[in-house]
């Protein structure tokens, strides 16, 4: 699917911390997991340790993989971390823009609807399998076709891939010119077809063509990688080791910073103020997050369009980023964050915080304050929630939060009534808007509904080269048709907060993504 579940920072410590017991109890298992794993791991050459010497990143993630086959990890945050073993055909440039990665260039046929990459040659997947046209015909296969695949929603442009030695040709469905910008690291990363011919088998010993090779991985807690010297770039990664942890409590995240057991980490930015005052860099990598209240206009109340209105109205933004972000997020009310190509300027005042409006709608539509009583579903304690609570109360909403820790299985079936989500974005403007907006989007809580105008706006952006000149104003339209939608009140914008020690040169600045590409560790790590 072209959207994943994305909590917020805070839902995400907690589910961490409810998970601990759990993790503690099968520490005895992972341990022998362990034994079995690491000798496999050592033919390719692994080495569980990262001592010696050299140049170790010790990184806690927020993040950390709960699948290690990237078909079934999807396109959500984990692909960052997916990232160090998996390359993909393109991976995102500082301005946001698809450039080589495995694929060394690639043309459109002249009508648009076929796109052939060029592999590079002599590449080589860390079991030895060769990187050909053949593994990519074979990753996007089992992406469309993979029965727990969490990708098949977003490769519905393309209809084939035809294999002819290091040339893969890729057949759409439509005219599509946003293929590049998919096929990067968040939708198909490639995996070895020879591994990935027993997917539970490639979910723990993962086998990527990536910068680093995993020599051992403990599920769910720790895994231990080391360069991998056939990457194609190989050159430009000066990190030896990465020792990749989930991270524990926010509360203990900056004190292992300081004392060293990391030395990157993302954090909350409740701990920024202590990251700085430990001398630690503090720093903002751009991306494109963005939280949203769901709405099911296919169930009341909201199929009433002056109860969505009243609730776009009741909602105060400015809230969110004070209470949440400590000054480091922004208040947004689409998809896209300011001064990215996508967002739309004119829709940027489209229905300010007004709670006198938002009564008199309510008032209009034939509610009384109190008559209103909907359950906020959420699948753990989130402050979000209370803030929506508090001010859809002030409006005369009444908000019962209710947890559910299966509230995937039915948002994604549509459902729930109300609910909230966060998402990190897409490298594809159109496959992030698609996800909101489409009448199949995973993050579209009113399926099948969409707004009038959204279909024929998208299948313009798609039918639109990137490098047209009239791209930009395409794609807006296309947000501006799709913020019309009654689904989705779009919230905030939370940061992608990050701290590291000093000794860990700066980071490219890929939006959304971690890119390890030229970054250096002097000595004291």
């Amino acid at each position: 699917m072209s959207g994943r579940l994305t909590p917020s920072p805070r839902t995400r410590r907690h589910l961490r911390s409810t998970r601990r017991a759990g993790r503690l109890r099968a520490a005895a298992f992972g341990t022998s997991l362990v034994a079995v794993l690491v000798p496999a791991l050592s033919a390719c050459g692994g080495d569980a340790s990262s001592s010696g010497g050299t140049a170790a990143l010790k990184w806690a993630s927020s993040y950390f993989p709960t699948h290690w086959d990237p078909v079934v990890g999807g396109s959500g945050a984990q692909f960052r971390e997916l990232s160090l073993t998996y390359a993909s055909l393109t991976r995102t440039d500082e301005k946001g823009d698809a450039v080589p990665d495995l694929a060394k260039s690639w043309e459109y046929n002249k009508k648009g609807d076929e796109i052939t990459f060029h592999l590079r040659s002599g590449l080589k997947f860390s079991d030895g399998a060769p990187v050909d046209a053949a593994a990519v015909k074979a990753a996007v296969e089992r992406a469309q076709k993979q029965k727990n695949s969490a990708l098949f929603g977003d490769l519905t442009s393309i209809k084939s891939v035809e294999a002819k030695g290091l040339d893969a040709v890729v057949h759409l469905t439509q005219v599509d010119y946003q293929i590049p910008q998919l096929l990067g690291q968040r939708v198909l990363q490639i995996a070895s077809p020879k591994a990935a011919k027993s997917p539970e088998k490639l979910d723990q010993n993962p086998v990527g063509a990536g910068p680093f090779v995993v020599t051992q991985l403990i599920p769910g807690t720790k895994a231990v990688l080391k360069k991998n010297p056939d990457y194609w770039d190989a050159k430009n990664i000066h990190i030896d080791n990465v020792e990749l942890t989930s991270a524990p409590d926010a509360s203990t995240v900056v004190s292992g910073l300081r004392t060293g057991v990391y030395n990157f980490a993302d954090i909350e930015p409740s701990q920024a103020a202590a990251a700085k005052k430990a001398g630690l860099d503090v720093f903002v990598q751009p991306g494109f997050n963005a939280s949203n209240i769901s709405l099911n206009i296919n169930k009341a109340p909201f199929k009433n369009d002056k109860v969505v209105d009243a609730v776009r109205y009741a909602i105060d933004r400015q809230e969110f980023v004070d209470k949440l972000t400590f000054g480091y997020g922004e208040v947004t009310n689409q998809p896209f964050p300011k001064g990215y190509v996508a967002y739309d300027p004119k829709s940027e005042s489209t229905y300010p915080y007004d709670p006198a409006k938002s009564k008199k709608l309510l008032a209009e539509a034939g509610y009384k304050a109190g008559d209103i009583k909907l359950d906020l579903v959420i699948p753990a304690e989130d402050p979000q929630a209370e803030i929506v609570q508090s001010q859809l109360a002030k409006v005369g909403i009444t908000v019962t939060i209710k947890i559910d820790k299966n509230w995937a299985t039915p948002f994604f079936a549509k459902n729930l009534t109300f609910s909230l989500y966060s998402t990190t974005g897409r490298d594809s403007a159109a496959q992030t808007l698609t996800a909101h907006f489409g009448p199949h989007g995973p993050l579209n809580l009113s399926s099948p509904y969409e707004p009038d105008a959204f279909e024929a706006a998208v299948a313009k952006v798609r039918r639109t080269p990137l490098d047209a000149p009239d791209y930009p104003e395409v794609l807006r339209a296309a947000t501006r048709a799709g913020l019309e939608s009654k689904a989705l009140v779009f919230t905030y914008s939370a940061p992608n907060l990050m701290a590291k020690n000093k000794s860990i040169s700066d980071l490219p600045k890929n939006p959304a993504h971690i890119d390890w590409t030229g970054v250096t560790l002097s000595d004291g790590n």
